[in-house]
């Protein structure tokens, strides 16, 4: 996270271990392949790279060395998301001062994992060994897993996030390869930008959006009742059979019957 204005500056390492060649296109930066090109280093190699973070919002960055290279390194997790808060800070739909208790991140993931003749996945000595079998999957357009949080179930159970009732969550959520499409069951986007345009004015009480691919997005909501929520992509073939799916685990305060309550418990019809 920084603030519009802000100058970012990182290194890039590239441990001579590697067999690949990499580097990082910030699509938050300003400039002719979002760094990709200055920030190119071949195993055994470094770079530092600095960039002016001059727009405010939420932004994917990602491996993109050259041709099918990019989306094989996409797809194998080597992206991410920036956070750039306007300098006055968030504003709701007025152009109030937005709080927010706490942010979570949920980077979601694409994996498309080759399987052998009996429906098992496949294993290999080393990445590079699996880069054809790799495309033939991808070409299909078809992903075996789409998860949060890099492994299916990462942001569930144990792992599940955490919030109390009463408080404000921003949630930031990044998708660098194809479409995705939030909902918080049992609750809804309070201030919603979709496309992560930090300064402008957000979308309100949505019950669901898309983050397009290559794209990060934001929400906040303010929860109202203790549980268990689930927040998932709602392709719900993605949620339920692939792992596009998380938990946020709210505690504190009390059911509140006004907002829902069960009137009658399950009977046989009469």
């Amino acid at each position: 996270m920084v603030h519009e204005g802000d100058y970012v500056e990182l290194t890039l390492v590239n441990p001579k271990t590697n067999q690949l060649p990499h580097n990082i296109d910030f699509h938050a930066a300003t400039g002719a392949l979002g760094g990709g090109e200055l920030t190119m280093v071949q195993p055994g190699e470094q770079v530092v790279l600095r960039w002016k973070a001059t727009k405010p919002g939420t932004f994917v960055y990602h491996c993109a060395p050259g041709g099918q290279m990019i989306p094989w390194h996409v797809v194998h997790g080597m992206n991410g998301a920036v956070l750039v808060l306007p300098k006055a800070g968030l504003k709701d739909d007025q152009g109030k001062p937005l709080h927010y208790d706490r942010a979570y991140y949920i980077g979601e993931q694409d994996y498309y994992l080759p399987k052998d003749a009996d429906g098992k996945y496949k294993r290999y000595p080393d990445p590079i060994s699996s880069f054809g079998d790799d495309l033939k999957v991808m070409e299909g357009l078809i992903p075996t897993h789409v998860v949060f949080g890099g492994a299916k179930g990462a942001l569930t159970g144990d792992n599940a996030m955490t919030a109390k009732v009463g408080e404000t969550v921003l949630f930031l959520h990044s998708q660098a390869n194809r479409p995705s499409y939030p909902h918080l069951i049992g609750g809804h986007g309070d201030y919603v930008w979709e496309r992560g345009n930090l300064a402008d004015k957000p979308a309100t009480g949505l019950e669901s959006w898309v983050i397009a691919a290559g794209s990060a997005g934001a929400f906040t909501y303010k929860f109202k009742q203790p549980g268990t929520y689930v927040y998932l992509s709602h392709n719900l073939i993605e949620a339920i059979m692939l792992g596009a799916a998380a938990h946020i685990k709210v505690d504190g305060g009390k059911w509140d019957n006004d907002l829902m309550m069960q009137v009658a418990k399950p009977a046989a019809i009469q």
